[in-house]
């Protein structure tokens, strides 16, 4: 009897997991997956590799939805997900599934509920005082920083010019990190002048940890995680972060305290004026009410997601485009004629002025994120049956893989030169796209990200510092389409580290206008 029981129970258990789920495997059946999905793993299979196998196949599963009208499934053990490239589904899934995929549960051991991966009740609330902060004004008030720590980067990188290729990348993430920890916390880190700073190190294999979990089944229950090697470099990276965090939020509360004992109540009215001096975490506590406002906790989480995004994201970009110049030397002499143009042979520091003036440089840095976007995907979970405008249903349970990278690179909307390079295409009388999502490289609807402005200040600025200095040395392709190995680390990033050589410019224009 008993014997019959152990038969019994562990089908009676399949059964009804089955019986509850119908409806979804009803649904889903109306959707195609990938030819070599396994009947009970999915494509469990082709995620068992490394971060650069990772996203070589979420590239595929791209393809393979622009093969398949815009969509396809695809089953990761028993969780099921819908890769989108359609981007009229994509705007009506970014507007209404709001809620974050399961899977930024890992995410949150690093941001808690900071605003990016919030579930969408919290977000709600926060975002009210976040979207303030990142005012324009506010923001372009930043560009002297941005242009400080670009022309410590500038000076660093003396060091490597004629020696051959290197890698730049701990160049770009230390600039990136200085900036952003000075503009939200107002903490001169110099991790430009500290080799292998703690911090960003403790950042880099946090990030790398947490995607090799997201994507490898057995590394996600909490109690199995512990017994594996990586736990313990986990949880030490993860004490650097919000130790140093809660120890720069400690002491500013300290100082606003001190502050107020010392002013009468008439100094602290607030204007635009006085938040261009202001970081952006005194803004948050300002803003969210002060003592009454955010705690130390949802301070920490707030500013953990800006630093985590502001350093990656802005690195990345800046690397790829620092990459695709070097493969077009065409491109990258036009930009430098732009350069010359603006500054002459002046030694001067970009200004917030300079850069309105730079179009050519904009129209490179969007093309740059066109191809290789630093999100290359967004997951959201659905919470009822969902109606597609295409007409598909989308069963609740599942979740949805937003593929930026996908439709960043759909003929049907970009056209048979898709995978080409060219910012020409983003000039105004060119750039008329159809449907706003076929270029979103900061995502799009109500949980967009809020310091796309800020990064894009900080991407220009430094890279028309560098390149009015340095010429970019690359490998020439041999055709438009460029060739970067990529690799998933929560960003998608260079898997080589973005190795570029470096020549020193005499600062003399390629052709001098008459």
């Amino acid at each position: 009897m008993f014997v019959w029981l152990l038969l019994i129970v562990p089908v009676l258990s399949v059964l009804t997991f089955w019986y509850r789920r119908r409806n979804m495997y009803r649904l889903a059946s109306k959707i195609p997956g990938p030819d070599d999905e396994s009947p009970l793993f999915g494509v469990a299979h082709k995620v068992l590799g490394d971060t650069e196998d990772i996203m070589t196949a979420l590239q595929d599963l791209s393809f393979a939805a622009m093969k398949n009208d815009g969509i396809i499934k695809a089953w990761l053990g028993p969780i099921l997900y819908f890769i989108l490239v359609d981007p009229v589904d994509l705007e009506m899934v970014l507007k209404t599934c709001m809620e974050k995929d399961d899977l930024h549960r890992f995410l949150r051991k690093l941001t808690g509920n900071g605003g990016i991966f919030a579930p969408v009740p919290i977000w709600r609330r926060r975002r009210k005082v976040v979207v303030p902060v990142f005012s324009p004004k506010i923001v372009e008030g930043f560009v002297d920083v941005f242009a400080e720590r670009s022309d410590v980067m500038v000076k660093n990188l003396m060091n490597y010019s004629g020696v051959g290729k290197f890698s730049i990348w701990p160049m770009l993430s230390s600039y990136t990190l200085d900036s952003v920890c000075e503009t939200t916390i107002g903490v001169k880190l110099n991790a430009q002048a500290e080799k292998g700073s703690p911090f960003l190190k403790a950042m880099s294999v946090l990030l790398n940890l947490i995607c090799e979990r997201i994507f490898h089944l057995w590394l996600q229950p909490d109690w199995m995680y512990k017994f594996f090697p990586q736990y313990k470099t986990h949880q030490e990276s993860l004490a650097t972060l919000h130790n140093f965090t809660d120890e720069v939020i400690k002491k500013k509360r300290e100082e606003l305290k001190q502050e107020k004992e010392s002013k009468t109540e008439v100094d602290f009215e607030y204007d635009l004026g006085a938040y261009k001096n202001k970081t952006f975490l005194d803004l948050l506590i300002h803003m969210s009410g002060g003592e009454k406002g955010f705690t130390n906790l949802e301070l920490r989480e707030e500013v953990m997601t800006l630093t985590v995004a502001g350093t990656d994201t802005s690195a990345v970009a800046m690397g790829y485009t620092l990459k695709l110049l070097g493969k077009y030397p065409e491109i990258q002499e036009k930009l430098y004629q732009e350069l010359y143009d603006v500054f002459g042979d002046s030694d001067r520091s970009c200004e917030k002025e300079d850069l309105l003036k730079l179009k050519y440089l904009e129209r490179v840095v969007k093309e740059s994120l066109r191809l290789f976007p630093p999100v290359p995907l967004i997951i959201r979970k659905v919470l009822q049956d969902t109606k597609l405008p295409s007409g598909r249903v989308l069963p609740a349970g599942s979740g949805i893989v937003c593929s930026i990278w996908g439709v960043h690179r759909d003929p049907k909307y970009w056209g048979p030169d898709a995978d080409k390079f060219d910012p020409d295409r983003f000039l105004p009388e060119r750039f008329n796209l159809a449907y706003p999502c076929s270029y979103m490289p900061f995502s799009n609807g109500p949980r967009n990200c809020v310091g796309y402005q800020y990064a894009l200040l900080s991407v220009k600025t430094a890279l028309s510092t560098l390149l009015r200095r340095y010429k970019v040395v690359d490998d020439i392709e041999g055709n438009s389409t460029p060739h970067i190995r990529v690799k998933l680390d929560i960003m998608m990033k260079d898997a080589e580290d973005y190795q570029i050589a470096l020549e020193r410019r005499e600062c003399v224009p390629v052709n001098t206008k008459t």
